[in-house]
């Protein structure tokens, strides 16, 4: 366990001058808090928060427990060497733990950093995503149930991230208007999807067994669901309202990790990920797929059938083309757009003896 860290020790003469940004004093004294601190003060998102205390802890670590402000840039540069080098980290992560510890001198310590610009920072190579065909979702969406079965046909039906279909609340589904809002998705933007007409007895089911859930919670005088921002000092009552209730909430209670309060989350992506998994290898399917493969297939079958592709890009919440111009390579083999020159050779009769 990381023992207690002391702030931020006082400039010596080898440290760069402040940063320019001008940020409140931190009130906490250990640095790891201090790191969760500017976080939330910075609304960044608990996911990242997690990510940036965890890259901090492992470079204190790595050094003996030196603080970061003894450090500089030979010794962020000897540490990402070893992520990269020693434990042969993904470019993905690699990048993601140098922008961690740039958020720590720069955010934190108040430290400028010029010789970041010296480190070099792994490109990260775009890859052909995981896509499967419709004959595939289907067999594989026929062998999850529960929960789990709605929550799999809105992944493939509307294109959401898992971390956005679970965070949906009963106020943001529209069955009048098929209409689906995703609230803060990614990049903190909202956006509309629609809302499949096939999914909507299920859906309502599965709202069904949620407010049961609800409606128990509120007998037994349970804290309500985590509200964004202040809003549940506005609206006190909120978190404990129907319409604020989670459309996939967790079995049990657990404790916020931010509050601290005992109260009802969503469902955990873990939980749906294995079972997602064992509906893969129930339907025999031997690709690489994950919950996110939904997401793929949801741009990927859209193109096939002649979707506009800004429109695509809209509906999966992309802030460039470009990102949603990945499926576009996708159809140019699996779309039939170009066809193997082995498909059109001439037939001819093969002598018995010739054979296998």
């Amino acid at each position: 366990m990381l023992p207690s860290l002391p702030g931020p020790l006082p400039p010596r003469k080898t440290l760069r001058p402040p940063s320019t940004v001008q940020l409140p004093p931190l009130q906490a004294t250990k640095l790891l808090d201090q790191v969760r601190e500017r976080v939330r003060y910075l609304h960044y998102s608990p996911r990242t928060e997690d990510a940036y205390v965890y890259w901090t802890r492992a470079f204190v670590r790595w050094h003996g427990l030196r603080h970061p402000a003894e450090m500089g840039g030979p010794e962020v540069e000897a540490f990402l060497t070893h992520l990269a080098a020693g434990r042969g980290l993904a470019p993905s992560s690699h990048r993601q733990a140098l922008s961690a510890l740039l958020f720590l001198y720069e955010k934190v310590l108040g430290l400028s950093l010029p010789w970041m610009t010296d480190i070099g920072r792994p490109q990260v190579k775009r890859r052909i995503p995981v896509v499967m065909s419709p004959e595939e979702v289907s067999a594989t969406l026929a062998h999850l149930s529960g929960e789990h079965s709605p929550l799999a046909r809105l992944l493939y039906g509307t294109g959401l991230r898992i971390t956005e279909a679970l965070q949906l609340r009963v106020k943001d589904l529209d069955f009048g208007h098929r209409s689906l809002i995703v609230r803060s998705g990614k990049g903190g933007k909202d956006r509309v999807v629609m809302l499949p007409q096939s999914l909507t007895v299920e859906l309502q089911a599965q709202l069904e067994r949620a407010r049961l859930v609800w409606a128990a919670d509120v007998d037994a005088d349970q804290a309500g669901v985590e509200t964004p921002y202040a809003l549940e000092r506005k609206y006190p009552r909120a978190g404990q309202s129907w319409a604020w209730f989670w459309v996939f909430p967790q079995d049990h209670l657990s404790t916020d990790p931010r509050s601290g309060v005992f109260r009802r989350h969503h469902l955990y992506d873990q939980t749906f990920q294995r079972a997602f998994k064992r509906a893969l290898q129930a339907a025999g399917i031997a690709k690489p797929a994950t919950p996110h493969t939904l997401r793929h297939c949801f741009a990927t079958h859209l193109l096939q059938n002649g979707s506009d592709i800004r429109t695509v890009q809209e509906l999966l919440g992309h802030a460039d083309v470009a990102t949603t111009m990945i499926y576009t390579h996708v159809l140019k083999v699996g779309g039939g757009a170009v066809r193997s020159p082995l498909d059109s050779l001439p037939t001819a009769e093969v002598p018995p003896s010739s054979r296998w």
